[in-house]
């Protein structure tokens, strides 16, 4: 139940900036984990993925207490579960494009999920979307297609096209992530007892994954697990957290322009870290992809 006296703008504005800022380290942090490992590719992003998640986990241990209170319904940890999983494919897709595209690229792409949260609503709720929101996802659209096709060279995007694709699909599962969430809070599962639940999943159904595969967790550098603890910690528990903090007090629309800001943040990082200079047509085609997101979410 939300107190009487909700905290003062200031406050929630601040909470609002650093969850946004703890975020938007993300994709440099999975870039620097790569340089520190020598290591790029789908295997290894498994290893950063639930590693990260891993991590995350044991960090929110004291929240299983709200689970043993609160007694939620099996629906409700049934659809907790079913986020789990989708939350350990998106970080298996999202951070593997980032092997192959560029930063600016990859989480323009990636924070697109209102655009697919609207659509998967549309078809599983059968809550259709207002024109606004149609032209948004129009808007959308064609912003995605010009970063997919646009000119990107160097290092930092080898294979922009596969890159760009892993990045559209992390964007579907987050989504999913999303609406299945949402589903299991309706359902009683507090935001504590719900991430727990859904962490926990995710990092169990990714942890057997790089051995299968041929990698393993030990034999890194002192420096690739700082890395890692940091992915967990920064983005992971103090950015979700932020977020899930602050949706009591400001509206989710408002929220989702605010997330709009990561791939900004993440670009800038991702310029002074890596020199990372996406082409023309690249950056205007990210601006329009989110130009239509929050046309959408303005609705």
């Amino acid at each position: 139940m939300q107190p009487l006296n909700p905290p003062p703008r200031w406050q929630i504005g601040l909470i609002l900036m650093i969850g946004v800022m703890a975020v938007s380290t993300s994709a440099v942090l999975v870039r620097l984990t790569i340089a520190a490992a020598n290591l790029r590719g789908f295997g290894f992003s498994l290893v950063m993925a639930a590693s990260r998640l891993a991590i995350a986990s044991v960090m929110l241990l004291p929240t299983w207490r709200s689970i043993r209170a609160t007694k939620p319904t099996r629906a409700a940890v049934s659809y907790a579960i079913a986020a789990g999983i989708a939350l350990a494919l998106h970080f298996a897709t999202w951070i593997t494009s980032l092997s192959y595209t560029s930063i600016a690229a990859s989480t323009a792409i990636v924070t697109t999920n209102p655009i697919w949260v609207a659509l998967l609503s549309w078809f599983w709720f059968n809550e259709k979307p207002s024109r606004q929101i149609l032209l948004g996802i129009g808007v959308a659209l064609i912003g995605g297609l010009l970063i997919c096709f646009g000119d990107t060279t160097g290092s930092f995007a080898p294979q922009p096209l596969l890159g760009n694709g892993l990045a559209l699909v992390g964007a579907w599962t987050v989504s999913g992530y999303i609406l299945l969430g949402r589903e299991a809070q309706r359902h009683g599962l507090g935001i504590g007892g719900y991430v727990a639940v859904a962490y926990t999943t995710a990092a169990i159904a990714l942890l057997p994954l790089p051995l299968m595969l041929g990698y393993g967790y030990t034999h890194y550098s002192p420096v690739v697990y700082g890395y890692l603890i940091l992915m967990a910690l920064l983005p992971q528990v103090i950015g979700h957290t932020s977020f899930n903090w602050s949706v009591r007090w400001v509206s989710p629309t408002l929220l989702t322009l605010i997330i709009l800001l990561e791939p900004v943040f993440a670009s800038i990082l991702g310029y002074l870290l890596f020199a990372e200079i996406p082409s023309t047509i690249m950056l205007f085609g990210a601006l329009v992809l989110l130009a239509g997101v929050a046309i959408a979410v303005a609705d």
